[in-house]
């Protein structure tokens, strides 16, 4: 691990970066364009996530201007105490050392994730893929030159060049130390590090999110949430795929036409479960492992439930630890939905589209994670610690 950059530094580095953004904005937009070109897939939310615009661009300025106003997130005190000896007994904030962010698609990563864990203090592996290469390669040597104008180690964030056995064999056997792995992209990826990794991994990115609209729900919030849950950003994980509706839902028959009228006009497709298969519309579900599946596409799954409990035990059945939402005007029944459903975010009346860093006040996150250690929902920059003891003695012995 090299020696700490000083805040001021770090700071420095960040604000050179966006002015990098800024001045190359064509250079990017360019870029990217070679990867649009060459991506031959069909996978939508992949093209979604590819794609730079004038918007993601802006947001990757804002995103490291916001970083450099953040407090240093490093030597923060959590504890404290004096031993009955003498010795002063502290623990501190502390970087993890190296972090590996691998990632599908998404060139904007390389300037988010790679910020947060640069401020944290930390040694940053980018393993971009192979859709997105120019994008990525550009990016990085912006970041070379942010630091070399700062005289830091050009270093502190390196692009791994791997193909997918490189990859898998430096997994396994790291030529240099790494202390944590966050790979962020679709199941197979996330699956792929797990089995090869021989570090820590936060797993991150996985949704398959439900809305319950419950029987005391307002109808008119419920269809207004579920439908920008659902189509405002297919390729989001914190989108929408699963909704619930309460068996004795008053206008429930009413409430589900208009809510299939207003997905049919985003070409959503929606399958339904025996209790609402005579819907028209809609597909009847013939395969119960579709309730597991993230769609990240326009394809959605509503069903019916006998009530709150039956809700919550589908949910921590199917879900997938990501984000869940109870739309209800009974506080009583949303408190037991909200401290009984096994989400890293759990909603009341709104909706999971909120699940990020940026919109929970994080100034932008390095991952959403579903695991629950070390931290779970969006990591942000004052997640993206570890910690370390600080013993000052004056020559005690035990």
């Amino acid at each position: 691990m090299k020696k700490q950059l000083d805040i001021t530094v770090r700071n420095a580095v960040l604000k050179t970066m966006a002015i990098h953004i800024s001045k190359s904005q064509d250079a990017i937009l360019a870029a990217n364009k070679i990867d649009l070109e060459n991506y031959s897939g069909d996978d939508i939310s992949m093209q979604d996530r590819l794609k730079v615009d004038q918007s993601k661009i802006d947001g990757m300025i804002l995103s490291l201007e916001q970083l450099a106003a953040e407090p240093d997130p490093l030597g923060i005190e959590r504890f404290q105490t004096t031993h009955e000896n003498g010795m002063n007994i502290s623990n501190k904030t502390a970087p993890f050392g190296t972090i590996l962010i691998i990632y599908e698609s998404r060139p904007d990563v390389t300037v988010e994730a790679a910020g947060i864990a640069f401020k944290s203090g930390n040694n940053i592996l980018l393993k971009g893929g192979k859709e997105s290469l120019h994008s990525n390669l550009l990016l990085v040597d912006l970041w070379r030159k942010s630091l070399e104008e700062n005289d830091c180690d050009t270093n502190w964030i390196s692009y791994l060049q791997f193909n997918r056995s490189e990859t898998q064999s430096f997994l396994e056997k790291p030529t240099q130390k790494l202390d944590l792995i966050v790979p962020r992209g679709g199941e197979r990826l996330i699956a792929f590090v797990k089995q090869h990794a021989t570090c820590p991994v936060i797993v991150s990115g996985r949704g398959n999110n439900f809305v319950y609209v419950d029987a005391e729900a307002d109808l008119q919030m419920a269809l207004d949430i579920i439908i920008n849950a659902k189509t405002t950003k297919i390729s989001a994980c914190n989108a929408l795929d699963k909704v619930l509706v309460a068996s004795d839902l008053v206008r429930k028959h009413q409430f589900l036409q208009h809510l299939i009228l207003e997905l049919q006009k985003s070409n959503v497709e929606i399958y339904t479960d025996q209790a609402l298969s005579s819907l028209e519309g809609t597909t009847a579900i013939t395969d119960e492992n579709i309730w597991y599946h993230e769609f990240l596409d326009y394809k959605i799954a509503i069903g019916q439930s006998e009530g709150i409990d039956d809700a919550i035990s589908k949910i921590n059945t199917f879900g997938g630890g990501h984000s869940a939402s109870i739309i209800t005007a009974n506080a009583e029944k949303a408190e037991i939905f909200m401290n009984s459903v096994d989400s890293a975010a759990v909603y009341h009346n709104a909706s999971t589209r909120f699940t990020d860093g940026g919109q929970f006040g994080l100034g932008g996150e390095l991952a959403i994670s579903t695991d629950k250690l070390h931290q779970r929902g969006p990591i942000g920059l004052a997640h993206l610690v570890t910690n370390k003891w600080y013993i000052t003695g004056n020559g005690q012995t035990r």
